[in-house]
């Protein structure tokens, strides 16, 4: 993938996140995302910089969503 794609997916993935916590209760862990210091409009930042963040965006999102799902579950009722 080039810098340039890497870089329009890492925008994307931002966009998904802020519109998933908007919509749902859930939020996204991003502390591994904020540590890296890149954003999609960190057009310096290495290839590899934006693969990081992009991964850390999407383990962040992944996780929230596998946490809602979990929550949503329903109980099995017991039977009389």
């Amino acid at each position: 993938m080039k810098k340039q794609e890497l870089i329009h997916l890492h925008g994307l993935l931002a966009e998904v996140c802020n519109n998933y916590e908007g919509r749902t209760e859930s939020t996204v862990e991003r502390e591994k995302y904020e540590t890296l210091g890149v954003r999609p409009t960190s057009i310096h930042k290495s290839k590899t910089d934006h693969k990081e963040a992009v991964f850390a965006l999407t383990e962040g999102i992944t996780t929230a969503m596998g946490n809602e799902e979990q929550e949503a579950e329903p109980v099995s009722a017991a039977a009389d």
